[in-house]
């Protein structure tokens, strides 16, 4: 791809959470953002009332239009789309009309795919980054404009790091907007996928080592079982990385691991000092199985 001359015209193209600060950024950069694209409105909570994503909150409080079909965006007369956490394929004839550019949270080629932050994390990566690339029909495969990188701390939750990528990106793409953007590079090294987080990942298995557990815990919504229900482990404390595997609790250690927040089932996050008092716990309890399976070997 040639170089991009600084865009007169967007559209934007987001939808979760972490896509709401650059399209505020683009705005209060003096950005024309003709249309935003996003996700139909979803039910949700007590009475599944329809709610709108967070880009499309976020759009009608900025007062720009909203649509929920990426064609309208060839009618924008628009000559730019930009396209943060969209989580929707762009069909090809829409690419062959209108040139767009993709915030993607990892430092390509590692982590192409759906969920890269979370999979750098659960890795053990200690450097993730953001990069601005043209948007093909590929899965993340095409070339970079540009990228920066973020290192990942050793207590770093996956929260902590989307914000600072989120931080870290939304900066570089104000800039290389303003001033264009240069001929894209091929991406150099070996590719890795980063597939949408399953439900079941986030169940502890306990024979994996304190470090791998640890991680899984800092991803957000581990989980294991005690007396047959299901118990969030919502923070800990990384004790001793060689610790032999255990899921044996002695007060508030299990592992190399000391429990900090728990979730128990049906209720609210709380101090594990106050679960422990509150389900007067044994001297030693069995958290979920050895093998992962949800079984109580109580």
């Amino acid at each position: 791809m040639t170089r991009i001359a600084p865009p007169s015209r967007l559209v934007f193209l987001g939808t979760p959470e972490m896509a709401v600060p650059p399209l505020r950024a683009l705005v209060a950069a003096g950005f024309d953002v003709a249309l935003v694209v996003t996700r139909v409105d979803k039910r949700r909570g007590r009475g599944s009332q329809l709610m709108p994503s967070p880009v499309k909150a976020a759009a009608i409080e900025l007062g720009l239009p909203v649509s929920h079909s990426v064609d309208d965006a060839l009618a924008a007369d628009a000559d730019l789309g930009v396209v943060v956490a969209f989580g929707q394929l762009i069909k090809p004839h829409v690419l062959a009309e209108l040139a767009m550019v993709n915030l993607h949270f990892s430092l390509l080629p590692r982590w192409r795919g759906a969920a890269p932050v979370e999979r750098a994390l659960l890795a053990g990566d200690s450097e993730t980054g953001v990069c601005l690339m043209p948007l093909e029909e590929g899965l993340d495969t095409g070339p970079v404009f540009t990228c920066r990188g973020v290192l990942i701390g050793s207590g770093t939750t996956a929260a902590e790091l989307r914000a600072e990528l989120v931080e870290v990106g939304t900066r570089m793409l104000v800039d290389e907007l303003r001033s264009g953007l240069d001929a894209a590079r091929p991406q150099a090294g070996e590719p890795t996928y980063a597939a949408k987080l399953r439900s079941e990942e986030l169940q502890i298995d306990w024979t994996r080592s304190a470090g791998e557990i640890d991680r899984l815990v800092r991803l957000g919504g581990a989980w294991t079982t005690l007396h047959g229900r299901r118990l969030r482990i919502a923070a800990a404390e990384l004790i001793d990385p060689s610790c032999q595997s255990s899921n044996e609790l002695r007060d508030d250690r299990v592992g190399g691991l000391r429990l900090v927040t728990v979730q128990p089932e049906g209720r609210t996050p709380m101090p594990f000092e106050a679960f422990a008092r509150g389900t007067k716990l044994g001297e030693v309890e069995t958290l979920g199985t050895t093998d992962g399976s949800n079984v109580d070997e109580r």
